[in-house]
Formats: structure tokens, sequence, C-alpha cells
């Protein structure tokens, strides 16, 4: 049968009718030479939060994952016939799945952990970006040289450039194009103060994991596990002490050496 694109709710409303396979795969880029901090903390979200769900998967990498994704962007699960992409997208067919980490939070709580969702998009999703495309060092010494790594020349070159002006647009419309290094990390310590404020002393946000939970740690796991050349994310992180434990105590709970083969 033909793997299907989920791009309309039909499409998820039919794959409520299939139960999780034995074999789902989840597809992201090679972690060794190639992917880059903003694509690695996605796939980490994304696996973070099949982890919790307590779905058995399978990590594939491939070089062109990215060129394999139906939105271009990764990772992407292969679930039975149907391919998903995006964090989102994924959480929302394992709902379909009547599996909902956040089922037990009250509407007020669901528009809460929603809210701190969005400024985990709208600032660390965003300075990742920044960092790895528009910081010249970060460019110049990491990402060119990763992102092209699997393509001959001079593809590996036009495909680095495409890429690089495709995420130039994506910030020049929220106006984060033009700022320095360090307004970007203000941003960021903003962020994660209102984040460690809200996390306090308990294991997670809600007393239970849920989505918030597995995005987070997705970015600040990644963040804290990958060296730049410019670290002062990493650094900015390390700071909130509460954020840090946060992300060992997930690792230990949710994560062994069992996922990457």
């Amino acid at each position: 049968m033909p793997s299907v694109l989920l791009t309309e709710s039909i499409a998820v409303e039919l794959g409520a009718r299939e139960p999780w396979p034995d074999d789902a795969q989840l597809f992201q880029p090679l972690e060794t030479g190639q992917i880059l901090l903003p694509d690695q903390t996605n796939c980490m979200a994304v696996r973070a939060f099949l982890r919790m769900s307590g779905l058995e998967f399978r990590v594939v990498m491939r070089p062109n994952a990215e060129h394999m994704s139906p939105s271009g962007k990764v990772p992407f699960i292969k679930c039975g016939p149907f391919v998903v992409s995006e964090f989102e997208n994924i959480v929302a067919f394992v709902n379909t799945k009547g599996i909902q980490l956040s089922g037990h939070l009250s509407m007020t709580q669901k528009a809460d952990m929603r809210a701190y969702m969005s400024l985990i998009i709208n600032v660390l999703v965003n300075a990742e970006l920044y960092l790895a495309w528009c910081d010249k060092e970060v460019y110049d010494s990491v990402t060119k040289v990763q992102f092209g790594s699997v393509y001959p020349w001079p593809l590996n070159r036009v495909l680095s450039y495409r890429k690089k002006n495709e995420v130039g647009r994506k910030l020049a419309a929220i106006s984060w194009n033009k700022k320095s290094v360090d307004e970007i990390i203000y941003e960021v310590e903003n962020c994660l103060s209102a984040l460690s404020a809200r996390l306090g002393n308990q294991p997670y946000f809600f007393n239970k994991p849920t989505e918030l939970d597995a995005l987070l740690f997705g970015h600040l796991f990644t963040c804290l596990t990958t060296n730049l050349p410019d670290n002062r994310l990493k650094t900015a992180i390390q700071a909130y002490h509460n954020l840090v434990t946060f992300c060992q105590n997930i690792e230990k709970d949710f994560f062994t050496d069992a996922d990457t083969q």
C-alpha cells in the first residue's frame, strides 16, 4: 500500500483506524557530520514525545531525509501507510490513537501549556536558526560544512546558499535577521527565565509528562550537548539549574541506547 501524506484532516482521521505498528520509523538526517542544531532539536523533541507516549519506533538516518519529508522538514515518521512530519502534526496523529499526554489537563492548563510551547517556538526555535544560518562564524565553520557534506560540489554550495536565504527570509519576517547575537541571547534568557519560573522544583510542568516537556527537552538537551564556535546559547541554559536537571531527569527516564540504530 503506498504511503499516504498527512496533509489534510481527513487523513488524520483515517489514521485513527489503524493501530500503532510495530515497525514505525522516525526519519532524520545523519547524526554524524550532517545534522544541524535546529533539525536535531526537532528530532529530539519528537523522539521524547514518542517515548513519553510509550510508543515503539526505530530511528532511521538518511542523508536525504529533508527531501524525503512531505513538508521538507525533519523529522518525519512512517507509521503503517502514513507519513507525518513535524512535531505538532505528529502529536495530532498520535492523539488520533487515543494517546494524549495532556489529556489530564484542564482547559486552563492546556491553554497555559500551549502558551509556553508558543514561547519555545517563537524564541528558542528562531534563535537556533539564527545561530546556525546567520552567525557568520557558525555558518562558515559548521553549518555550511555539515549541511553540504552529503552533496557533491558545486551542489553542496548551491543548496547551502539556498537554505541560508530561506532561513534569512523567515527571520526577516519577524525582524530577527538584523538582530545581533547579543540581542538574540537576551531574548533567549528572557524565555528561559519564564520557563524556569514556571517549572520551579517540579519534575514536569504539569506533574506528568506532556507535549510541552517533550518539546522543551528536545531544544534544551540538544543545545546543552552541542558544541558551537559561539556557545553562549549553551551557557545561557546552564545558568538555570532546574532546567538542566529537568533535561537530565528526562534523559534518564526515557532514553536508552536502543533507539538510534
